[in-house]
């Protein structure tokens, strides 16, 4: 009995053994790695924006002053009369960028359309 108790505990002792210098890699092992039209990348450091492989960090002008994150948020142009006006709103995660539901990130500045009229000469002096 006692060597039928030993041999089940040294058995456990060497399989427990067996992976103990494995590290653990996480869910990537099992899974493909995303991809940006036909190039791979790595989610942890960079996005895929309009099958551009961006940095998370990378940058884009919405309007004149008005910067917003590729990665993270979406530029929406909207026209209100004669005033166009910038809305940055955030990307929510797997569901494609919409201006109308997603969450507003900021207001950038207005911008006054003028009204189309004929041109005159005192326009350019």
């Amino acid at each position: 009995m006692v060597p039928r108790i030993f041999a089940a505990v040294l058995i456990a002792e060497l399989l427990g053994s067996l992976d103990a210098g494995v590290t653990d890699t996480g869910p990537w092992l099992c899974q493909p790695a995303p991809r940006c039209g036909d190039q791979p990348y790595n989610p942890l450091e960079q996005c895929c924006h309009n099958d551009t492989i961006l940095p998370l960090n990378a940058t884009q002008l919405c309007v004149p002053n008005c910067i917003f994150y590729p990665c993270f948020q979406h530029c929406c142009l909207e026209s209100l009369g004669s005033q166009n006006q910038a809305v940055v709103t955030f990307k929510v995660p797997g569901i494609k960028p919409d201006c109308r539901s997603s969450p507003i990130s900021r207001i950038c500045a207005q911008v006054r359309t003028p009204p189309d009229r004929p041109s005159a000469r005192s326009d350019f002096i």
